[in-house]
């Protein structure tokens, strides 16, 4: 069952004394091509979970990075059948790596909660983290996912209640999102120190691994996070390096430079 590549990940990690490295990458971003040698470059860079974006219109938890990434997305025609298909492609020489959906509920609800459950589940997609879409609203998702084992991840930040927490754990799976920082994605990053205590609670209650992101761009700032997570998730500073790589006309350079980050970010966890 797909949930099970998530849980054999974090024991792998787990057995190795270090916390797992979640890189974040928007499918389609410049396109698929693209996409698909960004996606192989962090693979074989030392991501441990990778999150895929599908681009959307109103992507009202992202930052200016990702929303220009999914702009950019959305202008070469990316749609979530293609993210499917691209998770797809991936699957055919990669049978162990998690693959994490991450996105909004109106592309997902207009295809339908069945449907998306299960081309999601062929295409080798191991767990969504839909943003919009709360506890109290998943239920008919959560449902169509029971049939196919893939794992519902929800997000806690520091603001969260313990009473807050048990509602977001309940029907979920694989990991817990800890957003280290109010506000969007790219915004400031955290003292650890300042998350500990959240982080402690977020796992004691949920009984989940949790994986810390929103505000980690470097291998220092996720050597530190790795003292108090699980693991440490980054995606706006893999997205800058896309845009980066555009802007200097040097598109080929994408995979390069996201593996390069990947690496450096992969050495501080073990290092950590």
């Amino acid at each position: 069952m797909p949930t099970q590549r998530i849980t054999d990940r974090f024991d792998k990690v787990r057995a190795e004394g270090r916390a797992a490295l979640v890189t974040y990458m928007m499918a389609g971003d410049p396109d698929i091509e693209a996409s698909f040698d960004a996606l192989c470059a962090l693979r074989d860079n030392g991501a441990d979970i990778i999150e895929l974006g599908a681009p959307f219109t109103d992507p009202m938890a992202d930052g200016p990075a990702i929303q220009m990434a999914g702009q950019r997305s959305l202008k070469a025609g990316t749609t979530l059948a293609d993210v499917l298909a691209l998770a797809a492609r991936f699957r055919e020489d990669d049978r162990d790596t998690p693959l994490i959906l991450m996105g909004y509920a109106n592309p997902v609800f207009h295809m339908g909660y069945d449907a998306f459950a299960e081309a999601a589940a062929k295409s080798g997609i191991d767990g969504t983290i839909i943003v919009d879409l709360p506890p109290e609203e998943d239920h008919e998702l959560r449902q169509a996912y029971e049939k196919y084992g893939i794992s519902v991840i929800r997000l806690a930040t520091p603001t969260t209640s313990e009473k807050r927490i048990a509602k977001v754990a309940e029907g979920a799976s694989g990991f817990l999102y800890y957003v280290a920082v109010a506000g969007v994605t790219g915004a400031g990053s955290a003292d650890p120190e300042d998350i500990r205590d959240g982080v402690e609670r977020a796992r004691r209650v949920s009984g989940l691994p949790v994986c810390v992101g929103f505000g980690v761009r470097t291998g220092e700032q996720a050597a530190a996070m790795a003292r108090i997570a699980d693991g440490v998730v980054v995606g706006s500073a893999f997205v800058d390096h896309v845009r980066l790589a555009l802007e200097s006309g040097a598109s080929g350079s994408i995979a390069a430079r996201v593996g390069g980050l990947a690496k450096e970010l992969s050495t501080a966890l073990k290092s950590a």
